[in-house]
């Protein structure tokens, strides 16, 4: 148990059921500390925490809080910053002078003293770290994984296997990485984003460039990136660089060089040229922890994929459903990429859910460009998350930008009649926001 935090006997949570603070709650409650917390609405992640014996409740009432968890000499309070100003709970125990940190300052506080192996990018971080955490936990490593998504491989996004080595994702928004002590460390993808913090993309660059300068034993650099570390590629000149790539019946084989040796015939079962960097940048941080290149080409090939990152929900002869965490331009184009490579010749339907007003403000004219290459596009309701509207800023608006004629509006509880209308081969749900709430409702109905 790190030192900073031994003598804590109770750690609440204020939005417990974010992906990340879930992932800190389990790994404490598995430690043996108390634990519980707040959160605006009940998930499947809050059902499953609840199960786990951690008291959750969903009102923002100091009065909510179990009493033990008021003793402030024993309680640390992890919060994250999508929680508002105005909050309750925050207020009281920020005017009562209780212990109170940040999620990221909390995973600083656990990688300071344990080998850190993180992964940042503004793409591809829960997918890569996922890959990571599978490969080290198969090939033998007593590791603990901290996920941005839940692990089909585990159902869970915590694995916990011993504490000789922590894989966390560098998370950028909030500069929140910056909070980390990583040994290895890999930069998957720099395209503007969260500019509602950072106003301007130079000033996320900064960002990244300051993270590189705090890992201490190797650096990993998507192949073009403006930081120096050694590079990751995919049939270019990096350092690790798949080679001789085929693709066979939905399974990536590939080559990999390496500085040091040349590992063939790989096997990944994730779709799209994106996954394919993933599994390279996951595979070159394992061999650059030590880890045997034999049982690392096996894990590999057993790796199942991350929920919500193109998941399969119906794979059948004439219907293919597919949900994806997807919420911005390049993830879109990504995505495109793998359904056409995946699915040739198929009409596509894409339903997606806009995160955020400033960002679909800010990349309004590359989300039209996005979603104007599938067959036929239906967007909901923009997904507030942290922040009030914004004048103009609307679905609607962001319809009219796009080109192709085949498209709509649809309300949230149309949803499904809306879909069975289509006559699309494959199906998509889209977005980082509660249309993940709607996955099973329209895999129902779809197959019924």
């Amino acid at each position: 148990m790190n030192s900073t935090l031994a003598h804590i006997k109770n750690i609440y949570f204020i939005g417990i059921g974010g992906i990340g603070m879930s992932a800190l709650a389990r790994y404490f409650k598995f430690l043996g500390k108390e634990v519980a917390g707040y959160d605006r609405t009940s998930t499947q992640i809050t059902n499953d925490l609840i199960a786990l014996g951690i008291d959750i409740h969903f009102d923002d009432s100091v009065n909510a809080i179990p009493e033990s968890f008021l003793d402030k000499e024993d309680t640390l309070v992890v919060y994250t910053p999508a929680i508002p100003k105005d909050h309750k709970e925050l207020n009281y125990v920020q005017d009562n002078g209780f212990q109170i940190k940040k999620r990221a300052e909390v995973l600083g506080i656990i990688t300071k003293e344990v080998y850190t192996l993180a992964v940042a990018g503004t793409h591809g971080k829960t997918t890569t770290t996922a890959i990571l955490a599978h490969l080290l936990k198969e090939s033998g490593a007593k590791v603990t994984a901290f996920l941005g998504g839940i692990s089909e491989n585990y159902n869970s996004n915590l694995v916990l296997e011993g504490n000789d080595v922590v894989v966390v994702e560098a998370d950028e928004f909030d500069r929140s990485f910056l909070q980390l002590h990583p040994d290895i460390a890999a930069v998957t993808s720099m395209d503007a984003d969260h500019l509602d913090i950072y106003g301007k993309a130079d000033e996320l660059e900064v960002s990244f460039r300051d993270f590189s300068a705090k890992v201490k034993d190797h650096l990993l650099i998507c192949n073009g990136l403006p930081i120096d570390g050694m590079t990751f590629g995919i049939e270019d000149d990096a350092d690790y660089c798949a080679q001789n790539v085929k693709v066979d019946n939905g399974t990536y084989i590939f080559d990999l060089k390496t500085p040091t040796q040349y590992i063939k015939d790989l096997h990944l079962n994730l779709p799209g040229r994106h996954n394919l960097l993933n599994a390279i940048t996951a595979f070159a941080i394992a061999l650059l922890y030590g880890s045997p290149t034999a049982s690392l080409a096996k894990a590999l090939f057993s790796f199942k994929g991350v929920q919500r990152r193109f998941s399969y929900k119906i794979k059948t002869e004439n219907l293919v459903y597919i949900d994806d965490y997807a919420h911005h331009p390049t993830e879109i184009n990504a995505l495109h990429q793998a359904v056409r490579e995946m699915h040739p010749g198929k009409k596509v339907l894409a339903i997606f859910q806009p995160h955020l007003f400033s960002r679909t403000q800010d990349f309004a004219v590359d989300f039209a460009s996005s979603l104007t290459q599938f067959d036929e596009i239906m967007l909901l309701d923009i997904y507030p998350a942290r922040e009030l509207p914004i004048a103009g800023v609307t679905s609607d608006w962001l319809l009219s930008l796009i080109a192709n004629e085949n498209k709509k509006l649809v309300a949230k509880s149309d949803l499904t009649t809306e879909i069975l209308k289509s006559d699309a081969e494959v199906i998509l749900t889209i977005g980082a926001g509660d249309i993940g709430e709607e996955v099973e409702r329209v895999k129902n109905e779809l197959l019924r």
